[in-house]
């Protein structure tokens, strides 16, 4: 049985619920994080590769939601959910990105180069290795010979990459196209993406290397 809450919202548009959560309209804040919380989980499992705690990542992201309902303009912001999307994004990474700091971590000391990821950012997953590979014109073997050696590979190569395109690529390995990691840092696509090629083009080089 629909809970009262749900029963007398559901049928309205989220914009229209901002409306009235403007209004001061008791209930809304409730029901659509009910709504969202979803999101939140779904964003916290693909944050938890960057080494965060998915509790806390829950915690932030709900947070971040929060912020959304607070923040979301109708007239300036695209759906209520793409905004939602965005904001629990920029929380959750925002506390990555302060966890590493007060745990004295380099941001980004190692890259997964077996870690999944998505092809631009979405469809299948592969292996972030095989896709450097193919790239190259290269199988993973020829690329890595030896997977006991892979560690230290990787630090190196994150080595040779700049603060913004360490930030791109953490995202990049969560599973986001460039369009929506350069709404996460603030960037525009054009950047991001020139950055997601250069990080291609030193993998790829630095691979060669170690083969």
């Amino acid at each position: 049985m629909e809970d009262k809450t749900e029963k007398k919202y559901s049928q309205y548009s989220d914009e229209e619920l901002i409306i009235r959560l403007r209004d001061g309209e008791s209930g809304v804040t409730e029901y659509l994080m009910n709504k969202y919380k979803h999101l939140v989980r779904s964003k916290a499992r693909s944050m938890h590769i960057l080494g965060a705690d998915s509790d806390d990542l829950i915690q932030e992201g709900m947070i971040g939601l929060f912020k959304a309902l607070r923040d979301y303009d109708s007239g300036r912001d695209a759906s209520f959910l793409t905004f939602a999307d965005l904001c629990v994004s920029r929380q959750m990474y925002t506390a990555v990105q302060a966890s590493r700091r007060q745990k004295h971590i380099p941001l980004n000391t190692y890259i997964s180069l077996y870690g999944s990821v998505n092809r631009d950012g979405e469809g299948e997953q592969e292996e972030l290795v095989n896709m450097i590979a193919a790239g190259a014109g290269q199988s993973p073997e020829e690329v890595v010979i030896d997977r006991e050696n892979v560690i230290q590979l990787e630090k190196e190569i994150a080595k040779e990459l700049s603060g913004f395109e360490k930030q791109v690529l953490d995202l990049y390995l969560t599973g986001m196209g460039y369009q929506q990691i350069a709404k996460v840092l603030g960037r525009d696509d054009k950047s991001t993406d020139n950055a997601l090629q250069r990080i291609k083009t030193k993998l790829k080089k630095r691979l060669r290397r170690s083969s």
